[in-house]
């Protein structure tokens, strides 16, 4: 007994010289991040806090060369450093990267070498599909921004668009603190999630961002380009002047990006139209970008600062009857407005909705967005319970993991945009069209793949009336439904038809009829080929004299046809459209009255 315990005092001192010494060869960078300055294809920025150590430099290569060195073919030594905010920030602007690649990388100083991270560099490819995550606003509760930072690495989006509002009181420990949050964005195997930061108005200059987060400029405002000519992000600056140079710039290269691009989205701190009362007014926002956005087509804009949670319908600036609060429903050319933080700062009551908003809420959360040729899918993702979700594997994106808590409301939790609508108005997102009749079990439910998804399904006879709901699902992969359209039930309805931009991942579509109180029943659709439409070279007819635009063409069998006028640009707005139902087999020729419209190319 007399010599056991020296052995333990000896056991002990081995330990704890163990753990010294492997502490000891990792290099001593901390608060790492990356971001864009130039092409999210070709180039990238890593950032991280120069704790301590001597002479770093960062290694990096297409292949996981892991703690070695020399399994990585660049290091680079020229480092922009920037001592701020209580801390020394080193930042790696990396050129000439391969679009779509994964680069693994370490930092090495004096001290030894750090964890092996990695990032990828953004598609350049206008046919494969985006995810982002937009948000703002997590100032004080630093558990509900660690719960939502850990959502980020869990759903695997391709970047995060963060509407300013970082801490509240910007101060160098809260900073310290928030970049060491913010490295549970990170990956299990080191991955690095980019972020496009805005300015919000706890952030006190604009020198806060453009130095701590290296942005394209000290203004902080900015353009990025995703997919070659996909989509466009603009991030605006709430906190300097609107109009002036901002505006200029704005208006500028909205007009470029709206005959180059497919899609505009938007990111700004201050809500235009807060949906709390206890926030104002922004109007000159409004004047300077919100007319803007509807002139140049913006599809989607990410507010901030208000701390609720709200998505509007389509809408635009007006004053005419109908509108409220300058502006008015427009489901063919408006924009969707979309906020307002919630990413930890202090709730507040939703108190304060439109006529033309389609949501509101108060809880912490941010929006997750699917972008693609055929447009977006936004859903609110509720934070609070990121325990509970299972991690999105790498080729699994855009699933919905298990345990995920999206915001369920009357409206629909999943916003299409471009979306269609019903012709009373009563938008769900889609467009719905049925006959007079009443809802019992399925009967027939088809679907015709051509270029959109056309889905049609029609009621027994006998049936009841109901107050259920419908449910069009995908199989993205096999066993993994995703709900992809909600169609509300109507006691008079015999025959449903929905057209759905065409999703050529999924394998089978089903249907779900849910009736409240009874059991949900699902019926497969049976596919079809793409009805047969003939047009001959000369289907389009001008007419000078009268102005008037005629359409040829001829039906194999009996369909619906729908004519839609557009402009001939990237994002191709919709001017008009003339929905022929139940149109039967043979010749037709239809006319559009071009004397409203301006000289211009269509199609």
């Amino acid at each position: 007994m007399g010599n056991l315990l020296p052995l333990k005092r000896l056991s002990l001192t081995a330990s704890l010289l163990l753990v010294f010494f492997v502490h000891e060869t990792l290099a001593k960078a901390d608060r790492l991040r990356c971001m864009w300055r130039q092409d999210p294809a070709t180039s990238m920025v890593i950032a991280w806090d120069q704790v301590s150590g001597q002479n770093p430099e960062i290694c990096y290569g297409k292949f996981d060369g892991g703690l070695n060195t020399d399994h990585y073919p660049n290091c680079i030594t020229d480092l922009k450093v920037v001592s701020f905010k209580g801390m020394q920030n080193h930042f790696a602007r990396l050129q000439n990267l391969e679009p779509d690649t994964e680069y693994f990388f370490v930092i090495v100083d004096s001290e030894g070498v750090s964890k092996r991270f990695s990032f990828k560099t953004a598609s350049n490819d206008p046919e494969k599909r985006l995810s982002f995550i937009a948000g703002g606003d997590s100032r004080n509760y630093r558990e509900a921004r660690v719960r939502a930072n850990k959502l980020v690495a869990k759903l695997r989006p391709d970047f995060v668009l963060f509407g300013g509002d970082m801490t509240g009181g910007d101060t160098d420990r809260e900073w310290r603190n928030w970049f060491s949050d913010w490295q549970h964005t990170i990956s299990p195997e080191g991955r690095l999630t980019p972020i496009v930061p805005a300015r919000g108005n706890h952030e006190y200059s604009n020198t806060t961002i453009s130095r701590l987060f290296d942005t394209p400029n000290d203004q902080v405002y900015y353009s990025l380009r995703f997919g070659q000519d996909l989509l466009e992000v603009f991030t605006l600056n709430s906190l300097i002047a609107s109009g002036g140079d901002q505006k200029i710039w704005l208006e500028e290269n909205l007009g470029r990006s709206r005959s180059e691009m497919k899609w505009q989205v938007a990111q700004y701190h201050f809500a235009i139209r807060p949906h709390t009362q206890k926030k104002r007014e922004r109007n000159n926002q409004l004047e300077n970008w919100g007319k803007l956005f509807y002139k140049f087509g913006v599809n989607l804009v990410f507010e901030s600062d208000a701390h609720v949670v709200k998505t509007t319908w389509p809408i635009r600036p007006s004053k005419e009857a109908g509108s409220e609060e300058g502006f008015i429903r427009d489901d063919l050319n408006g924009t969707v407005y979309l906020g307002e933080g919630c990413w930890g700062a202090p709730l507040r009551r939703n108190n304060d909705n439109k006529s033309w908003t389609r949501g509101s809420g108060s809880f912490n959360q941010f929006k997750w967005v699917f972008v693609d040729q055929y447009g977006f899918e936004v859903r609110t993702v509720k934070t609070d319970e990121e325990e509970n979700v299972d991690f999105c594997l790498p080729g699994e994106r855009f699933c919905i993991p298990d345990g995920l808590d999206l915001w369920k409301p009357e409206t629909g939790e999943v916003i299409f945009v471009p979306g269609t609508f019903d012709l009373a108005g009563n938008a769900k997102s889609v467009f719905v069209s049925h006959t007079a009749g009443s809802l019992c079990a399925i009967e027939e439910a088809t679907m015709i793949r051509g270029k959109d998804l056309d889905f049609h399904w029609k009621m027994g006879p006998g049936s009841m009336p109901s107050n259920g709901f419908f449910l069009v699902k995908s199989e993205k992969r096999p066993d993994h439904h995703t709900t992809i359209a909600r169609v509300d039930g109507n006691s008079v309805a015999k025959d449903f038809r929905i057209s759905l931009p065409s999703d050529h991942a999924g394998l089978s579509y089903s249907l779900v009829h849910v009736n409240p109180g009874k059991e949900s029943r699902v019926f497969p659709f049976k596919k079809k080929e793409s009805l047969s439409l003939s047009l001959d070279k000369d289907y389009l007819i001008p007419d000078p004299s009268s102005g008037f635009l005629k359409v040829r063409y001829q039906l194999d069998e009996p369909s619906d046809v729908n004519i839609r006028l557009l402009q001939k640009t990237k994002n191709g707005r919709a001017l008009m459209t003339s929905r022929y139902q139940n149109q039967r087999k043979g010749k037709y020729l239809k006319s559009i009255n071009m004397n409203d419209y301006p000289h211009g190319s269509y199609h």
